[in-house]
């Protein structure tokens, strides 16, 4: 596939890593010509410094032949007239926006990227899908990671074996016979810096990162077994008023969960904006590393502190520091890979990567066949698949015991006419279910063959 991707900052520069990494044909595009050189001296890609939405520089770019366009440039502007010029002259196929002004995305403007208008396939807005991943970060605080699939029956979560967990150095294929009610299945576990896809044999340790996969309503029952409890932040201050501070801060108070909220914004105009958004939560001007500031929003009896700021370093340092003058627990904002392997060393509990969201959104629309939602989990080494089974696919019909799957990909859970299905060996598989895979990021093109469509299919 052929992708051209307008911008190369933190997140342009990431979604050129994965696609050239899996062997796409990738052009990248940037006024700067410093970027340019960077990414291209790091990546099998090739680059063009220019304006992305000028049609020369998009013909240079090889437009006339691209599969997919991919406009993450600072402007909400630039990207979508990259998208107009994308369609109107080159007509490319797929157009995928990243568009942060939430004025763009009021419901009474939803005709404004259809064909007719602005002809954008996919609108990205990363204040509101990280906001959102935040929310539930801090509903499930003790989750290194949450993910939602089949209408949000299905969790994938990534949590830690703690000392208290019940099943230490018991075999996986036990669990069920402890624990019929469980109905979870363990996929994959990272230890000693390494990932593997767990097995019946595989057995549990102190320390462990397991990937798992359950139904929402098991979500207790699985924090107990792992050694956790369901915290409920009552208290919550929140480090940073910009787009993303704001949102979080906005839903939470629409919680029906009494919380009470404090926002630690260092501009004196947005914290006055933000104050006046608001209608529950105190805002206080001044900075998230202040010990005055912090003692002033109570840290001393906050249960968590959320670091929303467009600086990582902030957002961990007045994580730890909260931590340290009393605060129960942190979540951090992080879009540097580099800080999430020394995170918990330095004391930060969860760390959310925005840039890793963005590129999952983006996989979704590449990966071919009957993919319907595609995340990214353990710091790019897997991705999690939710797919639909189609009269094409190999999977269909075959107990699970006799598929030959790699080694590498492991089947969580099987959603079918309203129902969460946890696989065994006996399971079979139907026409339209939508499994959820995990798989090793080497092994993703084989669930990409297994989700394929026929063309019969296609044309229907």
């Amino acid at each position: 596939m052929h992708v051209i991707i307008c911008g190369v900052g933190q997140v342009g520069y990431g979604i050129a890593k994965k696609l050239s990494a899996e062997e796409h044909d990738v052009t990248v595009i940037d006024t700067s010509p410093s970027l340019i050189e960077n990414v291209c001296n790091n990546l099998d890609v090739r680059g063009i410094t220019g304006h992305g939405a000028h049609p020369a520089i998009l013909a240079a770019a090889g437009a006339a032949d691209a599969d997919m366009l991919v406009a993450v440039t600072y402007s909400d502007e630039i990207n979508m007239i990259a998208c107009q010029v994308a369609h109107s002259i080159f007509n490319i196929p797929t157009k995928i926006a990243r568009i942060r002004a939430q004025a763009y995305l009021q419901p009474q403007y939803q005709s404004l990227f259809s064909h007719d208008h602005l002809p954008v396939d996919m609108v990205i807005s990363p204040e509101i899908e990280i906001g959102q991943m935040v929310l539930k970060r801090v509903a499930l605080q003790d989750a290194n990671e949450v993910l939602s699939f089949a209408n949000d029956n299905i969790v994938a979560l990534g949590l830690q074996c703690l000392e208290s967990c019940p099943v230490l150095s018991t075999p996986l294929r036990l669990l069920t016979e402890l624990f019929p009610d469980l109905e979870t299945t363990v996929v994959a576990i990272y230890r000693d810096e390494e990932l593997f896809i767990a097995n019946s044999n595989t057995e549990l340790k102190t320390g462990d990162m397991v990937y798992l996969v359950t139904k929402r309503e098991k979500i207790s029952r699985v924090f107990g077994l792992f050694g956790h409890t369901e915290q409920k932040a009552r208290r919550l201050i929140i480090a940073g008023g910009g787009h993303i501070g704001l949102y979080v801060a906005k839903m939470l108070e629409k919680s029906p969960e009494r919380q009470k909220i404090y926002i630690i914004e260092p501009d004196k105009d947005r914290a006055e904006y933000v104050s006046e958004q608001l209608s529950k939560a105190t805002v206080l001007q001044g900075s998230a590393l202040d010990v005055a500031v912090l003692q002033e929003a109570k840290v001393e009896k906050a249960d968590l502190i959320i670091g929303l700021t467009d600086q990582d370093q902030v957002n961990v340092l007045s994580a730890v520091l909260a931590k340290r003058l009393g605060c129960k627990a942190n979540i951090a904002l992080v879009n540097n890979t580099m800080y999430q392997e020394f995170n918990r060393a330095l004391g930060v509990d969860v760390s959310i990567n925005p840039r890793s969201i963005t590129i999952s959104r983006i996989l979704q629309q590449m990966r071919r066949g009957r993919i319907l939602a595609v995340h990214e989990m353990a710091n790019a080494k897997a991705e999690i698949f939710e797919g639909e089974v189609l009269p094409a696919s190999s999977l269909l019909g075959k107990s699970l015991k006799d598929l030959d799957l790699s080694k590498n990909l492991r089947i969580g859970a099987i959603y079918r006419d309203g129902e969460v299905i946890q696989p065994e060996g006996n399971t079979q598989i139907k026409l339209g279910d939508r499994v959820i895979i995990f798989a090793l990021a080497q092994s993703v093109k084989e669930v990409e063959y297994l989700f394929r469509a026929s063309l019969e299919y296609l044309k229907h």
